[in-house]
C-alpha cells in the first residue's frame, strides 16, 4: 500500500479543496459543454440543470478517488461521469415528459452499460419522443467503459457493481412511475430483499439502493490495483444497507420542505413520526461506524461517513424544517467530534462561497 490516505480530517479537506474539487470542476466544464451542445431542448435542459443542480453529488463521490492512488485522475473521471449519468437520469424520470417505467428501465441500461465495458451502447431514449442528444448519454457511457475497460482486477468486482448498480435502478424506475403505482411497487420489490435486510423497512431499504457510494469505493480501489473477491465482498457489505442509507436519508432528510412543495416521494415521511425517524437515524450512524471496521483503511471510511453527517446538516435547508437544530445537534453528536468539525467548517465554506464578491 504505498500510497497515503489521510487520516486526519484537516488534511483530508486540504486534499479535497486544493486537488480533487479542482479536477472534479474540469470535468463537469467539459460535460456541460458537451450538454450545451445537445439539439433536442427538452434533454438539454435536464441535462444542464441537473449538473448545476447537483454538482455537490459529483465532489462527494470524488472524495473517493484518494483510494486510487497516483490514478487518482482516473478516478475523478469516471465518478464524475457516471455521477453525471445518474443525475440525469434521475432528471429525465423526476422532471420530465413521461411516467413509463419501460421508458425508466431502458434509460437505466445506459448504468448497467457504463459498469460492463465489453456492452454495446443502445438508444436509450427509444421509449419517448425526445430522442436526439448528439450522442451525449452514449459518450458519457464510453467513458466509464473506457476508465473499467484497463483494470486487470476487473472481473473480480464486476458482480458487486452490477449488484449494486441493480439495486439502484430498480428504485429509481419504481419510485418515479404514477404515485398511485409507487408504494405498492416499492413494497412488491423490497418483499424479494427482506431477508438481505431484516432489520430495515421497505424505505430504509430503498433509500439504501439510492447510493452510488459503493461503487465509487470498489473502483477507486480497483484503479489502485487493491481488489480481489473478498474485499468486493467487504465494500459490498460494509456499504450496503447502513452506509449507503445513511447518505440517501440524510438527503431526503434535509428535502422534506423542497418535496413536500414539489409533490415529490420522500422516504423520511414514512416514519411514524419525528422521534422514530431522530432513533433510526441515529441507528443508521451506529451501524455505519460498525459496518467499516471490516474495511482497509477504516479510519477513512470513518470520515467519509463524518462527512455525510457534517456536509448534509450544514445544508441551508435544514433551518426551514421543523426542530432541524435540535435534530442537527442530536445527530452529529451521535456521530462524534469530527462530523461537528466537517460541518462548522462547510458552513463557513458555503457562507464564503456565497458571500458577494467586492468589486
Amino acid at each position: 500500500m504505498g500510497y497515503h490516505i489521510p487520516r486526519s480530517a484537516p488534511f483530508l479537506m486540504r486534499s479535497v479543496f486544493r486537488k480533487i474539487f479542482p479536477k472534479v470542476n474540469e470535468e463537469l466544464t467539459y460535460w456541460k459543454e458537451r450538454a450545451e451542445r445537445i439539439p433536442n431542448a427538452e434533454l438539454r435542459e435536464q441535462a444542464l440543470a441537473s449538473i448545476s443542480a447537483k454538482k455537490f453529488h459529483c465532489q462527494g463521490g470524488s472524495v473517493y478517488s484518494i483510494l486510487a492512488g497516483s490514478n487518482w485522475n482516473e478516478s475523478v473521471r469516471f465518478i464524475v461521469a457516471y455521477q453525471t449519468i445518474s443525475d440525469y437520469l434521475d432528471n429525465l424520470c423526476d422532471r420530465s415528459t413521461s411516467l413509463d417505467p419501460v421508458d425508466f428501465r431502458m434509460l437505466h441500461q445506459a448504468m448497467a452499460d457504463a459498469l460492463t465495458p465489453d456492452s454495446e451502447v443502445k438508444n436509450y431514449y427509444c421509449h419517448r419522443e425526445d430522442q436526439n442528444d448528439d450522442d451525449y448519454l452514449v459518450d458519457l457511457v464510453k467513458t466509464c467503459q473506457n476508465s473499467l475497460r484497463v483494470l486487470p482486477q476487473y472481473p473480480l468486482m464486476k458482480d458487486y457493481l452490477l449488484q449494486l448498480e441493480q439495486l439502484y435502478s430498480d428504485l429509481q424506475v419504481h419510485k418515479h412511475v404514477k404515485k398511485e403505482e409507487r408504494i405498492p411497487r416499492l413494497e412488491n420489490w423490497f418483499k424479494t430483499f427482506k431477508e438481505m435486510s431484516p432489520s430495515l423497512s421497505w424505505y430504509e431499504f430503498s433509500a439504501s439502493s439510492g447510493s452510488t457510494l459503493g461503487i465509487f469505493c470498489m473502483v477507486s480501489y480497483a484503479m489502485n490495483e487493491e481488489m480481489d473477491e473478498v474485499l468486493a465482498k467487504k465494500i459490498f457489505d460494509s456499504y450496503f444497507p447502513f452506509m449507503q442509507g445513511l447518505h440517501i436519508l440524510l438527503d431526503y432528510y434535509i428535502d422534506q420542505q423542497e418535496d413536500l412543495e414539489e409533490g415529490d416521494l420522500n422516504f423520511c415521511n414514512y416514519y411514524e413520526d419525528e422521534s422514530h425517524l431522530k432513533d433510526r437515524l441515529i441507528y443508521f450512524i451506529r451501524q455505519t461506524n460498525k459496518s467499516v471496521q471490516l474495511l482497509p483503511h477504516h479510519h477513512f471510511h470513518e470520515m467519509i461517513h463524518n462527512g455525510l453527517v457534517g456536509l448534509y446538516l450544514a445544508d441551508p435547508k435544514v433551518k426551514q424544517l421543523k426542530n432541524g437544530k435540535e435534530i442537527t445537534k442530536l445527530l452529529l453528536q451521535a456521530s462524534g467530534m469530527r462530523s461537528a468539525f466537517f460541518h462548522l467548517n462547510i458552513k463557513v465554506y458555503n457562507r464564503f462561497k456565497n458571500k458577494p464578491q467586492e468589486v
